[in-house]
């Protein structure tokens, strides 16, 4: 085998290799709309848009039955002539802020804003107050150091 096949053949398995990581959609072919717009605009919204059963999953990419059903919600308003921003709002009138996977930063979301940031500061404070500095050891008490002084004698004999 030629070092030009050799190349050929690990960049097509490369190229494969990549094909397999890409995120598997769950849009079932009775849900895309025959308009390329309107099916971009509705992959768009619905990536966004989280799984309520899944919830670690946009609508797009899970195959909850919700998710199916929220899409389609999203292609019958799409249909309709909503604009995407009507379309995100009435969800979260229907679902709330839970609904989309980047809520936006408003009072009542602050705290899972928040949380992140708060854990990183929390855990780098008991890190640093609970490291002492080489050579820092507080003194024996006189009993302890009596022990110890005991100890190292040991036993005369």
């Amino acid at each position: 085998m030629s070092a030009r096949a050799a190349a050929a053949r690990a960049a097509g398995l490369a190229l494969l290799a990549a094909l397999a990581v890409t995120p598997a959609r769950s849009v079932e072919p009775d849900e895309i709309l025959s308009d390329p717009a309107l099916e971009a605009r509705a992959r768009s919204i619905s990536e966004e848009l989280r799984c309520l059963v899944c919830q670690n999953q946009s609508i797009d990419d899970s195959a909850a039955p919700l998710a199916r059903d929220l899409r389609l919600i999203v292609r019958e308003h799409l249909k309709s002539g909503d604009s995407d921003d009507a379309i995100r709002a009435y969800l979260v009138r229907r679902y709330g802020d839970f609904v989309l996977l980047k809520p936006p930063l408003a009072p009542a979301t602050l705290l899972l804003w928040a949380t992140p940031g708060l854990a990183l500061l929390l855990g780098g404070a008991t890190l640093l107050a609970r490291r002492r500095p080489p050579g820092a050891s507080r003194p024996l008490t006189p009993d302890e150091q009596a022990r110890v002084d005991a100890l190292l004698a040991g036993p005369r004999g």
